[in-house]
């Protein structure tokens, strides 16, 4: 493949506060640990702070790899980063996701390479240093409705069951219909025959989803030292139990977020997410509900639990893994019990981030580096002939359709269409019309200016059906422009966000994954176009 990269601003398509965050626009300062160079992550290694018990954090990773896979299957190269993660010298690179069926939209795949590719430069950059690319699953997340579906081909396939708590504890059998209908669309070739044998492995011979998308993940990932963690264990969640208390019994991640947020706010940026004076869900079986306070006692909403202040607390000290973080909590769980330096996520988890500096300042936990991840479209081989064709370049598709199309009629005709120079004439003869009405009358000054406004408007009006009239003239030009939208920007949004991989890797097959990792450039902040 063959890559071409634009800035994101280009796309059309990120937040102005991502943007901000790219172009390290000062106003941010006072919400990061560091902006994200290369030079700023040996700052961060210098002053950080491990608090993660490696040994458990390694203990538990190695038990669940050994539940998911044989001791035998095991890759070399995920095996010796689980290792590594018991060295002081060690730091990871992490990137989260829910579990989405069969990976979900590609800016999963997307993530992960991202920090795949982190860590290879970090490496180069520190050698003495080792750098250990994580994948967070977000297994104690309850909405299934996000995680049951994908698009492939055009096609959502869905995942029909009723289900409660917890997705990664789920038993993922009944989701056999949906994989046929899955490998099914995938048609016959020896990548979508090995790509099926993978996901029903994964998906029909492990006990859960989350050791299901473990299997999946490192199916993919493996030759790249990619480490799964599930943080759903007991032996992880005893480390953060004292901020659990602080934030429940005394709401002090709450006060900080709220008071964050505002400054965020302040400062000319829209906060993404709202703090709740209680940031848990309790969570036991098949139950994940939030829990919540009314004088003084505490209740388990939808439920009938309940507790007192001390039963509440012995229950934390007692059974920290029946407590699981929000949103805003999560990633403070996440560098509690990771030796963590990056975390990498899309626009809007980078913009939420930004809001929670000052609650792991005041817990004492170093702030990783946010990085927005790599994003990508994948096109074809008839993608640059076509633009070529058009007289168009790569990041002008970026465009909505309607203004590309207005913008190509306007470049292409033979005729001028634009009616600003007459406007600009019309404009000026109005202020003489004006100067020698105001001698007149000066009364007569509203009445000019009402004539002026719908006379300037008669003519824009004339000037849309000008441009109306040429686009009927190039009618297969621009079809063939509603064409390349329709099949790069599907639902008029980045293909990232809509599409599943599948399709690509029955077509490239594991060379997919190597592509992305050659040219994905984690640091550069640019936006990737790729074609064969």
């Amino acid at each position: 493949m063959k890559a071409t990269y634009i800035d994101y601003n280009e796309t059309n398509s990120f937040s102005s506060t991502a943007l901000r965050y790219l172009a390290q626009d000062s106003r941010l300062e006072p919400f990061v640990s560091y902006f994200p160079t290369i030079e700023n992550f040996g700052k961060l290694i210098a002053e950080k702070k491990v608090t993660a018990d490696r040994k458990a954090l390694h203990d538990v990773v190695f038990h669940q790899y050994a539940e998911t896979l044989s001791t035998s299957a095991l890759h070399e190269k995920v095996n010796d980063n689980i290792k590594l993660l018991l060295e002081d010298s060690t730091y990871t690179v992490t990137t989260g996701h829910q579990l989405n069926i069969f990976t979900g939209p590609l800016y999963f795949i997307y993530k992960i390479v991202t920090a795949i590719n982190l860590a290879t430069e970090l490496k180069e950059k520190y050698p003495e240093k080792n750098f250990v690319p994580i994948y967070w699953m977000a297994s104690e997340d309850h909405d299934f409705a996000e995680i049951n579906n994908v698009n492939l081909f055009g096609t959502k396939i869905s995942w029909d069951a009723q289900v409660s708590g917890a997705t990664g504890r789920l038993d993922p059998q009944t989701i056999e219909e949906a994989l046929r209908t899955y490998q099914n669309s995938l048609g016959l070739s020896k990548n979508s025959d090995r790509l099926a044998s993978i996901l029903k492995a994964a998906y029909l011979e492990q006990r859960t989803l989350a050791a299901a998308t473990r299997f999946l993940v490192n199916a993919l990932f493996q030759e790249y030292g990619v480490v799964v963690v599930d943080a759903d264990e007991p032996a992880l969640k005893r480390q953060f139990r004292d901020i659990v208390e602080e934030d429940i019994l005394a709401k002090k991640s709450f006060r900080a977020i709220n008071d964050a947020s505002a400054k965020l706010k302040e400062a000319g940026f829209d906060p993404q997410v709202n703090s709740r004076d209680i940031n848990f869900f309790y969570m036991k079986d098949d139950l994940r509900e939030r829990i919540v306070e009314d004088k003084g006692t505490f209740y388990v909403l939808n439920t009938d639990i309940q507790f007192t202040y001390e039963e509440l607390r012995l229950e934390i000290r007692s059974f920290p893994e029946r407590f699981s973080p929000n949103v805003v909590m999560r990633p403070l769980y996440q560098e509690v019990i990771l030796p963590n330096i990056a975390y990498i996520g899309g626009g809007a988890e980078l913009v939420y981030w930004l809001q929670l500096k000052q609650n792991f300042d005041q817990f004492g936990i170093n702030f990783p580096i946010i990085l927005l991840r790599n994003s990508a479209t994948l096109t074809d081989e008839s993608f640059s002939s076509k633009l070529c064709r058009l007289h168009l370049q790569a990041k002008e598709i970026f465009k909505d359709a309607e203004t590309l199309k207005k913008e190509w009629v306007l470049k292409n005709s033979r005729h001028s269409l634009s009616l600003q120079e007459e406007i600009s004439e019309f404009q000026a003869l109005f202020e003489k019309l004006k100067l020698r009405a105001c001698k007149i009358d000066p009364t007569l000054l509203p009445s000019t200016d009402a004539v002026k406004a719908r006379l300037k408007h008669a003519l824009l009006n004339l000037e849309k059906k000008l441009i109306k009239a040429e686009k009927r003239n190039h009618e297969g030009t621009l079809q063939q422009i509603d064409g390349l939208k329709a099949k790069y920007f599907p639902s008029g949004g980045l293909q990232e966000r809509t599409e599943n991989f599948g399709i690509y890797f029955v077509k490239y097959g594991d060379t997919l994954i190597s592509e992305l990792v050659r040219h994905f450039k984690p640091l550069d902040s640019k936006f990737t176009i790729l074609e064969p």
